[in-house]
């Protein structure tokens, strides 16, 4: 069921943002006051999926709508990644968006740095023009720093999906790790190492040459990990290019597989990653590893 803008009790400004502790759902955006159908221009936002995050949104006004990042699960302090859609739009129809409640006071937005945006019918990512992305401290929101960008929506029928930067999934992870067993590589060995407190998988890659283990040669080990921090989701592309590299079959990687052990532990916080977190996991900190999972 769709809520309405007008019907969410948001509190105080002082404690609006911090309160907030889940995502939009299909969240029907509406002028106040307004009372008929929804009608096309009056926007849909939801973050209710995986890597997901959109708290609240506001509307200022036909062109401009204030949202709100949810901030990381028991950690109100991180509040950075945002993940979310927006349908039932107005061909030629223009916005700004004001993310309104970043927790970082340092941004690559502010150098150039632009949100990631893609739609149905253009399923592929592409950065929103940098020119069209603005970066700043705003005192209207207890001197928050605010990042607005200008979009047009350009297709009714789309649905269009916003994000911080490329979201790499927990889903897609494992995907891609099934389709690499399933060559059956006789270098590459996966296990899982544990369960995080969500009961998702902790998995540990082994890519080494079996034929050149030679325990009076002992050979060096390299180990190699990627999303500590769940919004960091460029590590897990960076992660994906070296495990490819490492097992295919040109000259460089036979010979590193010869002589190098290699252990890639590909997604450290798992549940930190599907629920939308920025730097948390399910738990307030990430002080010890040994919290997150239960090693088998």
């Amino acid at each position: 069921m769709e809520e309405s803008a007008r019907e969410l009790d948001t509190g105080s400004e002082a404690g609006g943002d911090d309160a907030l502790v889940g995502n939009v759902s299909k969240l029907t955006v509406t002028p106040p006051g307004y009372t008929g159908a929804p009608r096309k221009g009056h926007l849909i936002f939801d973050a209710c999926f995986e890597s997901g995050n959109l708290g609240r949104v506001d509307y200022i006004s036909e062109f401009e709508f204030d949202l709100f990042i949810r901030p990381d699960t028991c950690n109100p302090r991180f509040r950075v990644w945002f993940n979310f859609t927006v349908e039932h739009v107005r061909e030629t129809q223009r916005v700004i968006f004001n993310m309104v409640n970043f927790s970082k006071t340092k941004s690559l937005y502010r150098d150039g740095m632009a949100p990631v945006v893609k739609s149905t019918s253009r399923p592929k990512w592409q950065r929103l023009p940098a020119k069209n992305v603005y970066y700043y401290r705003c005192p209207d929101h207890r001197r928050n720093y605010v990042m607005s960008f200008a979009f047009c929506f350009d297709r009714e029928d789309d649905v269009y999906q916003f994000a911080y930067c490329y979201p790499y999934t927990y889903s897609r992870l494992q995907h891609y790790l099934s389709s690499l067993e399933q060559r059956n590589l006789d270098y590459l060995k996966r296990e899982q190492l544990g369960l995080s407190v969500q009961q998702r998988r902790l998995d540990l890659l082994t890519i080494t040459n079996p034929a050149h283990l030679n325990p009076e040669r002992e050979k060096r080990v390299v180990f190699l990990t990627a999303r500590v921090h769940p919004g960091e989701s460029p590590a897990s592309f960076i992660c994906q290019g070296v495990i490819d590299f490492l097992v295919s079959q040109h000259p460089v990687a036979q010979v590193l597989r010869d002589h190098v052990v290699f252990k890639i532990v590909p997604m450290l916080n798992p549940d930190g990653v599907y629920l939308g977190n920025y730097r948390g996991s399910a738990w307030w900190t990430l002080a010890s590893v040994m919290d997150l999972w239960e090693v088998e």
